[in-house]
């Protein structure tokens, strides 16, 4: 059995939602065909019993011991196989399920990682967590089902040209009545699909509005505003709960079209089978056969139907993951891009430069000025060059690669501390948590760095999370990092360790801080003040506290308790 998830999940098809459930069934074309090959197998084996079942009551009435005997030993060989192929069929219907779906969250997540900054200005955390909690069961559904849907189709064939081979009627009512059941169950798709897609669209919108709400409680209290909030939830809520209601109206038809129709078929067969062998035109034994056709044509054809249903639902979903795979980046590769080759770091907008290999302090009188420059500086936003480089002419992987930009928008994520800090099994975790000072942090835990951490980290203060986020900077060892604010939640005591700490263990490779505190623009080796967002001054932090009375001003302010 294969191992999931693939370390390369492919480049999906993502001109429609059709073609990349056909794309997830072309990657797992190999399980799928084992699959669909059990099924036809397992559920030919089924539809062969009554035939054999047949034979031996009439090897029966006619005192045929040997008849009886071999028909019934044929039945336990073909039960047997029936057995075998039914739980490779499963087995390998269980692969295809999870392979469809890794494969989507592989392929959602690294889009994500692509889209980066451009991510939660184009989608909604609704609909992006919506598929990774729904959207990937129906999906994997979908392509799982493919197998017994070819299965069951074979089967019904099968049924059919038996049936008739005993009575060319009673074939006829199958071969006729199939197709009908099928449209009267597509009529009630379509409607189903667009309920589908207006709850899947409100679902997303109200986790959106969950996670804005969550997030933003603490403020919401602070203005007032919660008891606000909090009925616009509600009557979201209410208008989800509505349009669930009306999707389950059609599935609920679409449920009793499913146990009805068959049953139709089973009545209306069976009372005509009953008639014809009344009359002599069948065997007793045809006649079980009959019954047992009947009765075994409720499995196959709830299958097809089943199958239009999933495929539905897989349809719906996959177009929420293809509406995010066509979204493009802000930030795009060029036609060719030019390989980056060191040097300075300067920003010609602001004026700011960051030597090669030292320490760089960038401070703002506005601190978001500062942020959009690291932006640039780290190809958030064009404009920075790495020597004579624009940064913009290089590929995205390969700044990202060689930049890191580090702001306190970052988060922690849920699992072991250790998968999170060092996910690559580096080694330097010890190192760098020294430098960051959260050994006492991970010491503290009761597992050390094997202990969970909450979702976005909330079981830890704003201060220990600024440090563990630094300490997985560190981890990371980029050629260029730049720092937003990296001590701003932790007392001085504690920013003083770091500031030392910092500078020697990024010796020798370029750092940017964007920052006002005194203790670490005192460890820089150059220093960039910068008054509406353009450079008035740069130079060592001492000089500047002499040449420069307002920078003197903002940083002696900053010194304040």
């Amino acid at each position: 059995m294969r191992r999931l998830p693939e370390p390369v999940p492919g480049l999906p098809d993502s001109r429609s939602a059709a073609r990349y459930l056909f794309w997830l069934v072309r990657r797992s074309r190999l399980t799928v065909t084992i699959a669909a090959v059990f099924a036809i197998i397992w559920m030919g084996c089924q539809s062969l019993a009554p035939a054999m079942v047949g034979r031996a009551v009439d090897a029966a009435v006619d005192d045929d011991f040997r008849g009886l005997a071999g028909w019934t030993l044929l039945l336990l060989g073909v039960g047997t196989v029936q057995v075998f192929t039914g739980i490779m069929r499963h087995r390998f219907a269980v692969a295809n399920y999870l392979a469809a779906a890794f494969r989507t969250v592989q392929v959602v997540v690294r889009q994500a990682n692509r889209l980066g900054a451009t991510l939660p200005r184009r989608l909604d955390t609704g609909d992006v967590v919506a598929i990774g909690t729904s959207d990937i069961s129906h999906i994997g559904g979908a392509v799982d089902i493919v197998s017994r849907g070819i299965g069951s189709f074979v089967a019904v064939a099968i049924i059919t040209v038996l049936l008739l081979r005993i009575s060319v009627p009673l074939g006829m009512i199958v071969l006729v009545g199939v197709p009908i059941m099928m449209v009267v169950v597509g009529v009630l798709i379509g409607p189903l699909h667009r309920r589908q897609r207006a709850y899947r669209r409100r679902q997303g919108e109200l986790t959106g509005q969950a996670a804005d709400l969550v997030s933003g409680l603490r403020v919401l209290r602070g203005v007032g505003g919660e008891p606000i909030m909090a009925a616009r939830y509600r009557a979201a809520s209410q208008r989800l709960r509505f349009a669930g209601v009306r999707t389950a109206q059609v599935e609920a038809l679409l449920e009793a079209a499913q146990v009805l129709l068959p049953g139709v078929f089973l009545v209306l067969l069976t009372w005509l089978g009953a008639r014809f062998a009344w009359v002599g035109r069948i065997t007793v034994g045809q006649l079980v056969s009959f019954y047992a056709y009947a009765a075994f044509l409720v499995a196959p054809l709830r299958q097809l139907t089943d199958a239009v249903d999933k495929i539905t639902r897989g349809h719906v979903s996959s177009r929420r993951v293809v509406g995010m795979l066509e979204v493009d980046s802000d930030l795009t590769d060029p036609e060719e891009p030019v390989p980056l080759t060191g040097g300075d770091l300067v920003d010609p907008d602001s004026g700011v430069h960051a030597p090669a290999g030292r320490l760089t302090a960038v401070v703002a009188d506005v601190p978001a000025d500062a942020a959009e420059i690291a932006d640039r500086l780290g190809r958030y936003a064009d404009g920075a060059l790495l020597g004579d480089v624009p940064l913009d002419s290089a590929s995205v992987a390969e700044v990202r690669e060689r930049i890191l930009v580090i702001d306190n928008d970052g988060r922690l994520f849920a699992g072991t501390l250790v998968s999170d800090l060092d996910p690559y099994g580096s080694g330097t975790l010890p190192e760098a948590l020294e430098v960051a000072d959260a050994t006492g942090i991970v010491d503290a835990l009761p597992e050390g760095v094997n202990t969970v951490v909450a979702e976005r980290g909330r079981s830890f203060s704003g201060g220990q999370q600024q440090r563990l986020r630094l300490a997985r900077a560190l981890v990371a060892d980029p050629d260029i990092l730049i720092l937003v604010e990296p001590t701003n939640a932790v007392d001085a005591h504690t920013e003083a360790l770091i500031a030392d700490r910092l500078r020697a263990a990024r010796a020798g490779r370029t750092t940017v801080i964007c920052t006002s505190s005194p203790l670490l623009l005192s460890r820089a080796d150059h220093v960039c003040y910068l008054e509406k967002g353009r450079l008035v001054a740069a130079g060592p932090h001492h000089l500047l506290l002499r040449s420069t009375p307002r920078y003197a001003r903002m940083v002696q302010r900053e010194e304040q308790p």
